[in-house]
């Protein structure tokens, strides 16, 4: 099992990543960030990106779809954001949130590599 530290560090080693983050989705903080800069404030897209969660989980509610969300992608025009919902003990309302560039990141393996991270993240 792996602590927030080691687990963000891990998920920025992925190829193409420019920050990630660990955030609460009931408050819209972030547990911990690694990466981001100048490109991309992690804090403000954790805030943004906790709405974007809220807002899916709420309509997968009212349709009765009784599936669980396991990740979310948006795709922008020179990156992929990726938000992968927590489903470890202790990790209820909580993503790990990953920003690629689309240019240097393979998204299969992107999404692969954070799937196994997110599950071993202890909390």
């Amino acid at each position: 099992m792996a602590n927030t530290e080691t687990s963000l560090k891990e998920a920025a080693s992925i190829e193409g990543a420019i920050g990630a983050a660990l955030v609460d989705y009931t408050s819209g903080m972030a547990l911990g960030t690694i990466g981001g800069g100048k490109e991309l404030d992690l804090n403000v897209a954790a805030a943004g990106n906790t709405d974007v969660v809220r807002a899916k989980v709420r309509a997968m509610e009212m349709l009765g779809l009784g599936e669980e969300i396991e990740d979310i992608l948006i795709t922008l025009g020179r990156q992929y954001h990726l938000i992968r919902l927590l489903r470890t003990q202790g990790s209820n309302g909580l993503f790990m949130y990953l920003a690629l560039d689309k240019e240097r990141a393979n998204l299969a393996m992107a999404r692969h590599q954070l799937k196994k991270i997110a599950s071993e993240l202890q909390i």
